[in-house]
């Protein structure tokens, strides 16, 4: 059997929520399960790579604000920019590696309730409360997930995934590695279709097209 298919995400990103909407089924057309691993923009992009957040900089934030609500409706799932400020996920990244410690399927389902919470429903992610709540309405003991977020092991458990995902090569999100092979961004969602069905690239675009895709 082969190994699962690595999809690191960041929730704070709107491509991320995107394509973590569409990577379960891309997979299972190849009978293959996906591993979820979060990972965080401020440390790859803007403390290893040195830039600013996209939302950020100049003439590529306007095409980006254009560009998220047309990505959503190529794949026909709901989105709307929040308009939030200083959000970030920490506490959110470390709720699910925490529930994904005894559940991995009820962290995935923790994930998707979050990326939702903020790209659909445009709430502020950034309280441990906020992540509790959305946490404690899939069954998970708020309190307790509270306190594993707060704790030293939550810490590291997340400091730990971020440099793994380092290590690998991963530096924007989402970025999904199938087999040994690296594919960033939500628009490579073909690609990865194309790679697990025939582990080759020769002439994929050329087949894309007259397939329509």
């Amino acid at each position: 059997m082969r190994e699962p298919i690595d999809f690191y995400f960041d929730f704070i990103s709107p491509y991320a929520y995107i394509a973590s909407t569409q990577i379960e089924a891309v997979a299972a057309r190849h009978g293959r399960s996906v591993t979820f691993r979060p990972v965080l923009l401020g440390i790859t992009v803007m403390k290893v790579m040195g830039l600013k957040p996209l939302m950020e900089t100049p003439l590529k934030s306007d095409y980006l604000r254009h560009d998220g609500p047309r990505m959503a409706k190529v794949y026909g799932v709901p989105f709307r920019y929040h308009g939030l400020k200083g959000i970030n996920s920490l506490a959110a990244c470390r709720a699910f590696l925490w529930i994904g410690r005894t559940d991995a399927a009820l962290a995935v389902r923790f994930a998707h309730a979050v990326f939702r919470a903020l790209w659909v429903d445009g709430r502020d992610i950034t309280p441990a409360d906020t992540v509790a709540e959305i946490a404690g309405a899939l069954g998970v003991d708020a309190a307790e997930l509270r306190a594993g977020i707060a704790s030293e092991p939550g810490k590291l458990a997340l400091n730990a995934a971020v440099e793994a995902a380092i290590g690998r090569g991963v530096f924007g999100v989402p970025y999904v590695i199938a087999d040994g092979e690296p594919l960033w961004g939500a628009d490579r969602l073909w690609m990865l279709d194309h790679w697990l069905g025939h582990h080759a690239w020769d002439g994929a675009g050329l087949a894309a097209l007259a397939a329509g895709r």
